[in-house]
């Protein structure tokens, strides 16, 4: 069966805290939606805010939909108008959108208290906003606001509301969650009611303040509702609105029903994290689906099953939802995570059985330290290499020297000066920075250059410090992540100590050593690789 796709991302997702989307940024993110095959897109509110309003005047002219219709969103017209002469009423007719979002009040205890109208005016607002704007020609959904507490309270005049909005012409009712407090039992048994008593398209409408929104919608799926309204990362007011990438993934992979198609479905991850940079706001690793971490096994019993049938520990194929299986490594790994992570990296057919079981001891060991190898997967790979090439150290530190000043002006000054045993003898230099990571990585790099130009290619990328026991104060070891990148890849390396100087110090030297140990082998495997291919009259004596 079809599930109708709506998406509320760019109005109710916008109400979010720290949610908030330029003119250009809400193009951007319809664009995209159309092309993940969403159905309907409600852009904002025009009557509400001149940002709103800029963007379905630009709409107009430079959004050319694909698949998706674009809506307008706004309330019924206010008791003091009439409908054709309510300037919230006319802002939505001149937005030009195929299809309208209307929402009316729903439950009796609103309309008295909020409205302060009578409850046959209410009903009589509902009928006349619904049938003027469909006299427009446009598309209506009825959004019925509360309405599931309307209808714990008082159920017959909750039906009343959304007859009155299906008697006057509305496409699709929408039962709407607003406050987020129904559970999915309850909220199943109503939808079954209201289906069993009105006839056409109902939709489903959860916010998220009891953690449910998600399960209410596919509850409401099973109820009868064939139309799902959501933002993308759960994205909207309080605790957000339905998470509609797991809505889409759950209707379409568990349910078996039809949303945006499979190919489509297999963009799920790009377009979440797309809409997250947007919203300059980070995707929670553990975000079921898409999340970075919804496919990680750490655990070694888990590890060892997943390499023998994935099945075992995942509920889906991470393919179809665009994301990838990640084994971790930590103080909780077994021989399979080695092994794993050994066939990732092309390193597989290296290690006997004696070194592997050496290398996942070490790894118990730094973790036990206080070392993350999680993230550090630069690290691993350093010790799987240097335990390919015992000894081969390239430089070793003698000496390490920070000195920043500070003025009364309140700028500073860091100073670094490094001496290295390199394989050519000692190498001494100073540098200036901002900060002591970026005079020590200039220092660094200086001694080295020389000897050693390739790695003027490897780059820092981030920098992150985390205080693994804070309970310890100014005393507390830490742990220093630095991502670096080159023009081939990029891998993370992991300092620890109670030093952040040393701890950062050893974050770098491991990501200087690791690129030079990449380029020794392939230059190794090269030379091999030359020999094997020489013409035969060279190899003759």
């Amino acid at each position: 069966m079809k599930i109708t796709t709506f998406d509320t991302t760019l109005r109710d997702g916008t109400q979010g805290e720290a949610v908030s989307f330029s003119v250009e940024d809400k193009l951007t993110i319809a664009r995209k939606l159309d092309e993940l095959g969403i159905d309907y897109i409600e852009g904002g509110w025009p009557g509400s805010n001149p940002k709103d309003k800029e963007f379905f005047t630009r709409a107009k002219s430079e959004l050319a939909l694909k698949h998706a219709k674009l809506c307008a969103f706004g309330a019924t017209h206010f008791a003091r108008y009439t409908v054709d002469t309510d300037p919230s009423i006319r802002e939505l007719v001149d937005a030009e959108t195929p299809a309208i979002s209307i929402f009316g009040k729903t439950w009796d205890f609103h309309v008295l208290r909020a409205l302060n109208i009578t409850l046959e005016e209410n009903i009589r607002i509902i009928e006349n906003t619904v049938g003027y704007l469909k006299q427009q020609g446009r598309e209506v959904i009825y959004d019925a606001e509360h309405f599931f507490d309307g209808y714990t309270h008082n159920a017959e005049y909750a039906l009343s509301t959304i007859r009155a909005a299906a008697d006057a012409g509305a496409d699709v009712i929408c039962l709407c969650d607003t406050n987020g407090g129904t559970l999915p039992g309850r909220l199943s048994e109503i939808v079954a009611s209201v289906r069993n008593r009105l006839p056409g398209i109902l939709g489903i409408h959860a916010h998220n303040d009891s953690d449910v929104a998600v399960a209410n919608t596919l509850a409401a799926v099973e109820a009868g509702c064939t139309h799902v309204q959501g933002c993308i990362n759960g994205y909207g007011e309080r605790c957000g609105n339905a998470n509609l990438i797991s809505v889409l993934a759950n209707v379409e992979l568990k349910l078996g029903h039809t949303t945006i198609g499979d190919q489509k479905l297999r963009q799920l991850t790009s377009v979440a994290h797309f809409i997250a940079e947007l919203a300059n706001l980070p995707v929670r690793s553990d975000q079921p689906y898409i999340g970075k971490s919804a496919f990680a096994h750490k655990g070694g019993v888990h590890v060892s099953a997943v390499l023998k049938d994935s099945s075992t520990y995942e509920h889906v194929n991470p393919s179809l939802v665009g994301n990838q299986q990640r084994v971790l490594l930590s103080d909780m790994s077994g021989r399979g995570n080695i092994s794993y992570k050994l066939k990732e990296q092309g390193l597989e057919a290296q290690l006997n059985d004696h070194q592997r079981r050496q290398l996942l001891d070490q790894i118990k060991q730094l973790e036990h330290e206080g070392y993350e190898l999680e993230a550090a997967e630069g690290t691993f790979e350093l010790m799987v290499r240097e335990t390919l090439r015992p000894g081969r150290t390239f430089f070793n530190l003698v000496s390490l020297d920070v000195a920043t000043k500070m003025g009364r002006s309140g700028g500073s000054l860091t100073v670094a000066t490094v001496s290295l045993q390199a394989e050519d003898g000692l190498h001494t230099e100073t540098a200036v920075g901002n900060g002591p990571v970026h005079a020590l990585d200039l220092s660094l790099r200086q001694c080295l250059s020389g000897l050693y130009p390739e790695i003027a290619a490897v780059r820092l990328a981030d920098y992150k410090v985390r205080v693994i026991d804070s309970r310890k104060g100014t005393d507390a070891k830490v742990r220093v992540l630095i991502e670096w990148h080159d023009q081939e890849r990029t891998w993370v390396t992991v300092g620890v100590s109670d030093n952040v100087i040393e701890a950062s110090w050893k974050a770098m030297v491991d990501a200087i050593r690791l690129e030079l140990l990449r380029l020794a082998d392939a230059a190794d495997q090269s030379a091999r690789s030359s020999s094997v291919f020489l013409p035969v009259s060279d190899t003759l004596p």
